[in-house]
């Protein structure tokens, strides 16, 4: 069997995808690392996305930081997942940033949110902290599209969340708002900006925000693919 290399090139196909994030399952971060040549950070402090960078670079993801998909040609985004060892989500997850201003007409057919999430790859890593980071080891891939329920919880949520952008009630929303999704500040410090819509519909400076799937979603959806248990 030939030695397992890092993809050169995006994939070709789902396939193709699918294939090269099984061969991946099992191994550790630090095997994964060592042999893609990428140096391991002590922590993920000020490293948040090294274990998504690592993958990328194993799977041949063309997005880099740009707002298309991670595998732009299949209309797939990759989305790692830190799990506990009953493979229970420990974190939200991240899915794009919230646009507060410019949003008339805007629908959930032709929104950011739904176009990154149409489509996902899934890869479960171990995230539990007293598993030091080089020693954790990466899950079993899902490629995964929202059913029927799934699309109407998002979409449900995401008019609610959307409604109160536009209405000049983003300093109000909580991360209690949601079912499935949510919004929240995204910012590196209190500094970063960005302007919104206020009550009176007059600009304002807020922190930009971000929306995140709630852990409840992803534990349902790991949960109902991989038959774990959910509590």
């Amino acid at each position: 069997m030939s030695p397992m290399t890092p993809l050169a090139h995006p994939p070709h196909s789902e396939a193709q995808l699918l294939v090269q994030a099984q061969q991946l399952a099992g191994h550790t971060l630090g095997e994964l690392a060592a042999m893609a040549g990428l140096p391991i950070p002590r922590d993920l402090k000020r490293d948040k996305g090294w274990i998504g960078v690592l993958l990328e670079v194993w799977l041949g993801a063309s997005a880099g930081s740009k707002p298309e998909q991670d595998f732009a040609a299949l209309g797939v985004e990759l989305k790692t997942i830190p799990v506990d060892s009953a493979g229970r989500p420990l974190e939200t997850t991240f899915v794009c940033v919230a646009p507060l201003t410019g949003n008339t007409g805007v629908s959930w057919e032709t929104s950011h949110v739904r176009h990154k999430l149409k489509r996902v790859l899934w890869i479960p890593v171990e995230g539990s902290r007293d598993i030091p980071l080089a020693q954790r080891h990466v899950g079993a891939p899902l490629l995964w599209s929202p059913n029927e329920d799934e699309e109407r919880q998002l979409r449900m949520d995401w008019e609610e969340l959307m409604d109160l952008i536009v209405l000049g009630q983003v300093e109000r929303v909580t991360a209690r708002h949601g079912e499935v999704l949510q919004l929240r500040p995204k910012a590196a410090n209190s500094k970063a900006l960005t302007e919104a819509v206020g009550v009176h519909g007059e600009p304002i400076l807020t922190l930009p925000r971000g929306f995140y799937l709630k852990k409840n979603f992803t534990a349902a959806l790991l949960a109902r693919h991989f038959f774990l248990k959910t509590y």
